[in-house]
């Protein structure tokens, strides 16, 4: 069930800021849909530095981890060698590795 208040959902804002560069969590509002969110997070989080790109998510879409997960959840492959890049030769001369 959405967490609502007075009929607004609470929504996580996203900004990107610069073209490349990964969006980061810059906080949260709350609206009645998407298209509000947006307008929200432009007027609150936009105009602080420069911005080119905005992601608004329902705060009940997203889904963590718990901290009773700690164990086997994140515990290294290591046993699982063909996972590093351990096993390839990058010819000489090649760019952008």
């Amino acid at each position: 069930m959405p967490e609502e208040t007075n009929g607004l959902r609470l929504w996580e804002v996203f900004v990107q800021p610069r073209s490349g560069a990964p969006h980061e969590h810059a906080g949260s509002i709350r609206a009645a849909n998407a298209a509000m969110a947006l307008e929200h997070a432009r007027d609150v989080y936009a105009r602080r530095g420069p911005v080119v790109s905005l992601w608004v998510v329902p705060t009940d879409a997203i889904h963590a981890t718990r901290p009773e997960d700690v164990g086997p959840f994140f515990d290294p492959a290591d046993d699982k060698p063909y996972r590093h890049p351990l096993f390839y030769k990058v010819p000489h001369g090649t760019q952008n590795v």
